[in-house]
């Protein structure tokens, strides 16, 4: 029998019979505010900022909110399976959590507890290049858990080819290529503090673990920590990169490929004909273009150009179960998470990442029964209407 996410609200209720309530909100939207209240100004506007005025934030939020659940009744939903097959994995939910960089600046215990807490609940947990914590670390922390590698394409070929080698050593089993970041969008959160994590070396740790990063330096980072900085500045990203260049990370990585921040057709049809496995219809959370078009309005025409031949994935703006519920519908096979998670690692450590898990979950499974919706899959365009602003 497949495990139902809802028995978490009564876990909840049974435990409060001891007087014990949620150390966190179970109203996910509301651990923004939080994190606001009991972090610094940099970290938290680090994470909650978006790129300009926060518009494309603010359209992705606007896009799910647009689209409204049309439940059906009288149909058997007592037995309900959340599972899916992604990218040739059995998944026990449509649900990943998406690389989030530099996690140390939330909370000491940074990657490897939300690494575990992914792990703990049997979703993948996707690691940044931008991480705080080594590739290696991260992996023994996650054991035999299922986990994917986000890679930030350098423009040092040595030190891409090094870290795809280090993360197919560390059972790292899909690559995610994130192809909107070529350069830094405009974050004026970020600038008004003046802050930029990697410039104290925050979010360098697989750099500076790396054998082909450090072949790069004429003195170890410990001795010119500066230079080491300036370094990985100069070959975080690359704007010149192309689709020729797509071959490279076939040549290299034997395992699925899925490029992260498509929202044109027609890149997910050159994704295609590149032999890539999957996409991700993404802004990045709204952080790399202001004024872009809502990720929720680009899957559709994504799908449809393109879901036959590749694995569509979904994330930006993504904050509650029925979020989830609306992208399977408009046919992401499922969805990345980020800021929620992020906000409960802030908060309570690994504990309140497994809380934004369970929450979010149990909130998809009861939104799906409600809603006449026995397995993924039985979640269509049909399931969806659209609201006048």
């Amino acid at each position: 029998m497949a495990k139902h996410w809802a028995d978490f609200q009564y876990e909840i209720y049974l435990n409060g019979m001891t007087g014990a309530v949620p150390r966190l909100p179970t109203d996910l939207t509301r651990l923004e505010e939080l994190t606001e209240r009991r972090l610094g100004p940099g970290p938290a506007g680090y994470v909650a900022g978006s790129a300009g005025d926060g518009s494309t934030a603010r359209a992705n939020r606007a896009a799910l909110d647009r689209r409204r659940i049309v439940p059906r009744m009288l149909r058997d939903v007592h037995e309900r399976d959340l599972s899916v097959e992604v990218l040739g994995r059995s998944l026990p939910a449509p649900l990943a959590l998406a690389p989030v960089g530099v996690l140390s600046i939330m909370h000491p215990d940074a990657e490897p507890a939300a690494a575990r807490a992914a792990a703990a609940q049997g979703v993948p947990f996707v690691l940044s290049s931008a991480s705080s914590t080594p590739m290696e670390q991260v992996a023994e922390a996650m054991g035999e858990a299922e986990r994917w590698f986000q890679l930030y394409w350098p423009k040092d070929v040595e030190v891409a080819r090094s870290f795809l080698e280090r993360a197919r050593a560390a059972g790292f089993t899909a690559l995610v290529v994130t192809l909107d970041t070529p350069l830094l969008s405009w974050r004026p959160r970020d600038l008004d503090q003046a802050y930029l994590p990697f410039l104290h070396g925050v979010g360098t740790a697989n750099y500076f673990s790396d054998p082909a990063f450090l072949a790069g330096l004429a003195k170890p980072v410990h001795e010119d920590p500066n230079a080491a900085v300036m370094h990985f500045v100069g070959m975080f990203a690359d704007p010149a990169k192309s689709w020729p260049d797509l071959a490279f990370l076939r040549e290299n990585w034997d395992g699925p490929i899925v490029l992260k921040g498509v929202l044109h057709p027609d890149d997910a049809r050159h994704a295609a004909d590149a032999g890539m496995d999957g996409v991700v219809v993404s802004n990045h959370g709204g952080r790399q273009v202001a004024g872009a078009i809502a990720a929720a309005d680009a899957l559709p025409g994504v799908v449809e150009a393109v879901g036959d031949r590749l694995t569509v994935l979904f994330d930006s703006g993504v904050r509650t179960g029925d979020d989830v519920f609306k992208a399977l519908a408009l046919g992401a096979r499922a969805v990345l998470l980020g800021r929620p998670y992020v906000y409960g690692l802030g908060l309570d450590g690994q504990a309140g990442v497994e809380h934004v898990i369970r929450c979010l979950l149990a909130e998809l499974d009861l939104t799906m029964a409600l809603s006449g919706r026995a397995t993924p899959a039985a979640i269509g365009p049909d399931a969806l209407t659209e609201a006048s602003v």
